[in-house]
């Protein structure tokens, strides 16, 4: 599902500090607390070689502010978001297929899932979604200096 903004806010007050928003890269949110989203996460980084993605926590207040600027449940963490600002955003399988697209190489075999009805794909997203944290690794990855400086915390 292609969601249109429904924010022209590019300026994010986060505990009274502004923070700009990078209109050329793409927002990665997800479930902070979710060791399978914290493995893709550092799958996407891995293979980010052109420096598109930033990422951050649904939980994060950042997180939060994107939610709550779109009138989504700030509660559920099941959903995986990506923000291209002042375009549009992804919710679900639709995300994960823009991501494969935008990682580009082998990768982008995957995008052309976007094709299939969406309800069709979200059914097998929201499948794994549910038992994401029964499929947790034990361990979290820690990110590299150059990695940390992509997430909005």
């Amino acid at each position: 599902m292609i969601c249109q903004p429904q924010s022209k806010n590019l300026i994010l007050k986060l505990n009274n500090d502004v923070t700009n928003v990078d209109k050329t890269k793409y927002y990665v949110f997800y479930d902070g607390e979710c060791g399978f989203c914290d493995f893709w996460v550092h799958w996407i980084l891995k293979k980010d070689v052109k420096n598109n993605f930033l990422f951050a926590s649904l939980q994060s207040e950042f997180g939060q502010q994107f939610l709550g600027d779109r009138n989504l449940e700030l509660k559920d963490l099941d959903t995986l978001y990506l923000w291209k600002p002042e375009q549009y955003y992804l919710q679900k399988s639709q995300a994960v297929f823009k991501i494969s697209e935008v990682i580009g190489g082998t990768y982008k075999l995957m995008s052309y899932f976007r094709f299939l009805p969406t309800g069709f794909t979200d059914f097998f997203y929201d499948r794994v979604a549910a038992n994401r944290k029964k499929l947790a690794a034990g361990a979290c990855e820690v990110p590299t200096v150059e990695e940390r400086k992509k997430f909005i915390s």
